[in-house]
């Protein structure tokens, strides 16, 4: 599939990457994309496979609804399971990851005494999902402080710590958090709060296919992913996975048919929907296994690492996370001076939307205003030297 743009004995040597593959995607090539990051980008080969499936299913819908789509769409999540370190059995398709945090922390039965554990760097949607289960029972939603920039392992489990406590019912913790792109240690956060009686709802919206994986090994009770992020499925297609003592009670988001009739006939079927997103989870395996898999998600991490450094040094600013804290996507201090409001974030992202067709997330955090920017396989250090040109002129305007 890789080979429609590179040559015959280049594929022989092993995957290439850089602005060679870009033509594998339908990327706008005047445009600057060094933000897969927020919705991902689904390769053509991909998305061939899902307007296959979908000519399948108009085909004859009734045939392919109650023949074809229930055998189909195991196979389909056996084969993301296994990708995963996880039993097949124990892995349901979500359209994103906050329905999935949405599945669980609505499935919860909380009293008024009751906490729900967020980090201070979590996802907005799915703090707001706490929020409201929250306030529905009247439990209490409670904030762990991420330490930032430059935060130890150490100092960020310490922050988890201090949050914890008798009360907490359930805590929610980002796998790799989406505003200062943190790869948390997972493992030690999800052990302490078991240690201190509490269950485990990892939100891995960017976890998968951006850090390795082992699901069975992790400890969670439950982990919800997104595969149209770094996985590049096609949009709309997340998992949820849970361990077999966590199934019971768990509901979908949408009660249908399969209600009370266990975890798989519950989010299998949620109603008329379009499958062809998490049928073709299979082809975007087999393009990120074409790719070189581990080798690609360290490749990515390393130019990540090594294009925040230089962008750091060319602002006169810092970074936010080095070593095992940080993999495909990173932050760059931007020296723009106060105010480090959201709405000073939104226009100067919106600015590099409009006025330099340059897409990264900017956010505030630490008193400060900050870059995230990613990197993928279609992307080599020129794209971030176009960046760094990028944010020069977008400093030198606002000062």
């Amino acid at each position: 599939m890789l080979q429609r743009s590179i040559d015959k004995d280049t594929a022989l040597a092993g995957p290439v990457y850089g602005s060679v593959l870009r033509p594998q995607w339908h990327l706008d090539p005047k445009a600057l994309t060094v933000n897969h990051g927020s919705f991902g980008a689904t390769p053509r080969v991909v998305l061939e496979a899902q307007d296959e499936w979908r000519r399948r299913l108009e085909e004859q819908p009734t045939r392919f609804m109650r023949r074809v789509l229930p055998d189909a769409l195991r196979q389909a999540a056996g084969r993301l399971a296994a990708f995963l370190g996880a039993d097949g059995q124990d892995l349901a398709f979500v359209e994103n990851a906050t329905v999935g945090c949405n599945a669980v922390l609505r499935s919860l039965r909380l009293s008024p005494s009751d906490e729900i554990l967020v980090l201070s760097h979590g996802y907005a949607a799915v703090r707001n999902a706490a929020r409201f289960v929250a306030e529905r029972s009247g439990a209490k939603v409670v904030e762990a402080v991420t330490p930032f920039p430059q935060p130890s392992a150490d100092a960020i489990v310490d922050g988890l710590k201090r949050a914890l406590n008798p009360r907490t019912r359930i805590a929610v913790i980002d796998h790799i958090t989406s505003p200062s792109a943190l790869v948390l240690p997972i493992e030690r956060m999800i052990a302490a709060c078991h240690a201190a009686g509490a269950r485990v709802l990892i939100d891995g919206a960017h976890g998968p296919g951006q850090v390795d994986l082992d699901l069975g090994r992790l400890g969670a009770d439950w982990y919800a992913g997104n595969c149209h992020k770094w996985l590049m499925a096609p949009k709309g297609c997340g998992f949820l996975w849970a361990r077999p003592d966590r199934q019971d009670g768990l509901h979908p988001v949408t009660i249908s048919h399969g209600y009370a009739k266990g975890f798989l006939a519950e989010f299998d079927w949620t109603g008329t929907r379009d499958p062809s997103n998490f049928l073709a989870v299979e082809a975007a395996l087999d393009f990120h296994a074409s790719l070189g898999g581990p080798a690609l998600r360290a490749r990515n991490a390393a130019l990540a690492g090594a294009a925040a450094q230089m962008l750091a040094s060319r602002l006169g600013t810092e970074i936010g996370a080095t070593g095992a804290l940080h993999a495909a996507m990173a932050l760059v201090r931007l020296p723009v001076g106060d105010p480090a409001t959201a709405e000073r974030a939104q226009e100067l992202r919106g600015r590099l939307l409009d006025e330099f067709d340059c897409d990264a997330p900017i956010h505030p955090l630490a008193d400060g205003i900050w870059l995230r920017l990613s990197a993928q396989a279609y992307n080599d250090m020129a794209d971030f030297e176009r960046l760094g040109d990028v944010l020069t002129r977008l400093v030198h305007s606002n000062t």
